[in-house]
């Protein structure tokens, strides 16, 4: 294999933050290989498929950004994973109706990719433009990290409280636009093993691989 190719179709802009997630994760399985991955945007297209239709948004992804693997992301929510790997199984069935479908992981954290991202305080300090902060930010323990009830405000809080920004300057601290860029500071994310959802996303690619390279 002289490179590896994959597209992540998410559920959002803001989980692009998986990029650098998944390219550690194939890195780790094809040391030696060049990994080159991509994020499905379709926010542009003049009709873009409601969400409803996930098959036709993996035919339209491959379609723009074709791939060796492909990456399908949704979080878990409310729902169970299980819940959510049967929706994911039955959209990419459907697409491969239409179009060749390639190997395809399913990427499902519990309860969404913003747990993921409680991983590193430094990376957090660094992404809230205060990297030598000194406050404490009470990160949640990894092993809890899927029981938080809501991630994703807890995280934007934390960015908050690492920004050491105080009064106006707080209120017009835009939380969400660098959120990222926390993987982007991060070099290790091992850690991620200890969570029930990660573990399974690499046992999943590992698998993807191996299919490929007997394949190759």
């Amino acid at each position: 294999m002289h490179e590896l190719r994959y597209t992540l179709l998410s559920d959002g802009s803001a989980n692009e933050a998986l990029i650098p997630i998944l390219t550690w994760l194939l890195q780790q399985h094809l040391p030696h290989v060049p990994i080159r991955g991509e994020w499905s945007d379709l926010r542009r297209l003049p009709d873009p498929p409601p969400r409803s239709r996930l098959h036709e948004t993996i035919r339209l992804t491959l379609d723009l950004y074709p791939c060796d693997l492909l990456f399908v992301h949704r979080d878990a929510e409310r729902a169970s994973p299980d819940r959510r790997f049967s929706e994911i199984s039955a959209a990419v069935q459907q697409a491969q109706s239409l179009i060749q479908v390639p190997p395809t992981v399913y990427v499902v954290p519990v309860r969404m990719l913003e747990a993921w991202l409680l991983l590193d305080l430094y990376a957090i300090r660094r992404t809230a433009g205060n990297p030598h902060g000194t406050q404490s930010l009470n990160l949640p323990p990894l092993p809890e990290l899927e029981n938080l009830p809501n991630p994703k405000t807890t995280l934007y809080q934390i960015l908050r409280n690492a920004s050491g920004l105080h009064g106006r300057r707080l209120k017009s601290f835009n939380h969400r636009v660098p959120l990222h860029r926390i993987p982007d500071y991060i070099e290790d994310f091992s850690p991620l093993r200890t969570l029930g959802a990660f573990r399974r996303l690499e046992n999943d690619t590992r698998a993807a691989v191996e299919s490929l390279a007997s394949i190759q």
